[in-house]
């Protein structure tokens, strides 16, 4: 993924690491009730909590990163404000964490659900 030469040698982050810290700051944020899989076939969302990669899909353009993030919200909070808080925990996580400036973190909003289980 990002590349960089220093005095001792070369610095190779692979999208999967920046996928694992962008996850974990996901599910810090309140309202998040979970992360789907981008690539569903089927109608049906599955809360996935096992792969710390799945629901984050990251991209390099320019040497800056794009991260798309694809989550379950809680039923009865501001949809808005929960995207938000998302954006700016991923943004700050990953430049803190990687060094390498993020463009953009897109969410997109797969389904709502009551976190105590009820549909």
């Amino acid at each position: 993924m990002s590349t960089k030469r220093g005095s001792y040698g070369k610095i190779d982050i692979s999208k999967a690491a920046v996928a694992t810290i962008a996850n974990r700051a996901v599910m810090q944020c309140y309202g998040v009730v979970g992360m789907v899989n981008k690539n569903l076939a089927t109608g049906i969302s599955h809360i996935l909590s096992r792969d710390s990669r799945r629901g984050i899909d990251v991209s390099i353009e320019d040497e800056e990163i794009v991260v798309d993030v694809y989550v379950i919200v809680e039923y009865g909070t501001r949809i808005r404000v929960v995207a938000e808080s998302i954006q700016n925990t991923v943004k700050f996580h990953v430049e803190k964490s990687i060094g390498i400036p993020v463009r953009a973190v897109n969410v997109y909003v797969h389904d709502l659900r009551h976190s105590n289980g009820h549909s």
